[in-house]
């Protein structure tokens, strides 16, 4: 199946993205799970997760050349917003 591609993002906390794809859903994505594994340590900076810009092409969001989400696990594991859901804005 192909996903998607990502148009806009942003951190709405310290740990979490709002996505914005292509088919205009819009998705949440926690990174919680990902601090256990040391490589996205440095995630846990509010100031360093926040910082950090959408590939060209939508293919991903990118914080440094060694972290990175592709647009597939933001889009199969990210958990879809409700319409109306105002916490959220792009």
């Amino acid at each position: 199946m192909k996903c998607p591609r990502i148009c806009k993002a942003k951190a709405i906390n310290d740990r979490t993205l709002v996505i914005e794809f292509t088919n205009q859903e819009v998705k949440k994505y926690d990174i919680l799970h990902l601090l256990e594994n040391p490589m996205f340590a440095p995630l846990r900076q509010p100031a360093f997760f926040k910082n950090f810009k959408v590939e060209q092409g939508g293919y991903g969001i990118v914080w440094n050349e060694d972290i990175d989400l592709s647009e597939y696990e933001l889009w199969k594991n990210g958990m879809t917003v409700a319409e109306g859901d105002r916490s959220v804005t792009l």
